[in-house]
């Protein structure tokens, strides 16, 4: 039996309603399907460059605009975002809360994107606090940590995360923490930073659904770092050694948590930095390619069928 005569039979012995089998009915026919993935990437993408062109006017007109014009103008923008937010959200929960409306989401981010233009102008204009300016990045993380757990955003998480990438970044190379005069150890320290913060406070049930987007980021930050050291470090071995290692952490636990972008991220990291030490190896441009499209396709073809095999345990 198809799909409509089951739905037919239902309806016939009153398992399901009319309405129901009309609705159900449509969508088996694909009369109706979801824009829901492409309005969201639609309003993202709007977000993100309605605040491009805020930055991009505030630094091509600000002498003609002024300074209390400028931020005035931005101030007010980030405080009506804040408002919608607050005046629409539900009670804080520690748990998931669903956005009161389609657009919520997407207005809170673009509250946060006028508030890094906003304090980026008053630095690079007044230069308030001089050479601590990586204080900004600090306080700008802290607020966008706030409004992500206050609203429930996974968003406003990213931006937090990324703007705290960037103090660590700031503030450990002030500091004379570079090791070897690269960003690798401070990238590592990044990620084993925020793989704590997203166990901690999952540990605490505080929003255990923002783990992943924690782990998505640490695991990133650690996989890149180790990549780099693995291509460019003097000694690569150990760095290709912990990379193997981490990479097949990731893939182990990729699969044993049923979440395939990890999968893709140790199986792509770890070919990478093979690749590299590989090629050193190799003379010919002819011998290079004809390996890259082998291994590439073999790596392919690999992640397809695993993609298959996790997501049927799915």
């Amino acid at each position: 039996m198809t799909t409509e005569q089951y739905l037919e039979r239902w309806r016939a012995e009153d398992a399901i309603t009319s309405e129901q089998a009309t609705v159900l009915t449509a969508l088996v026919r694909k009369e109706r399907f979801s824009v829901f993935l492409e309005l969201n990437a639609l309003l993202y993408l709007g977000v993100v460059l309605f605040a491009g062109g805020l930055g991009w006017t505030v630094r091509e007109h600000f002498a003609n605009l002024g300074d209390p014009a400028i931020i005035v103008s931005l101030a007010a923008v980030f405080a009506g975002c804040m408002y919608y937010c607050v005046t629409r959200a539900a009670p804080y929960s520690t748990g998931l809360v669903a956005s009161p409306s389609f657009a919520f989401d997407y207005v809170l981010y673009l509250g946060c994107l006028v508030f890094a233009v906003e304090l980026g102008y008053l630095q690079v204009r007044f230069q308030m606090l001089q050479v601590n300016w990586d204080a900004y990045l600090l306080a700008s993380a802290a607020l966008y940590f706030a409004l992500a757990y206050r609203f429930d955003n996974r968003f406003v998480l990213s931006l937090g995360l990324s703007t705290l990438a960037a103090w660590f970044g700031v503030r450990f190379s002030y500091l004379g923490f570079f090791i070897t005069r690269t960003p690798r150890e401070i990238a590592l320290a990044y990620g084993a930073v925020v793989a704590f913060g997203g166990l901690w406070t999952h540990r605490l049930g505080l929003k255990t659904h923002f783990l992943e987007t924690y782990l998505h980021v640490a695991v990133n930050a650690v996989l890149i770092a180790l990549v780099s050291g693995a291509i460019a470090a003097d000694s690569p071995e150990p760095w290709l050694i912990a990379l193997l290692v981490a990479s097949a952490v990731a893939v182990e636990r990729g699969i044993r948590f049923k979440r395939f972008a990890f999968v893709v991220y140790g199986v792509v990291y770890g070919y990478v930095g093979i690749s590299a030490q590989v090629v050193r190896g190799m003379h010919g441009d002819t011998a290079i390619l004809s390996y890259f499209i082998v291994s590439g396709l073999a790596v392919v073809v690999g992640l397809v069928v695993m993609s298959r095999k996790v997501g049927r345990e799915e």
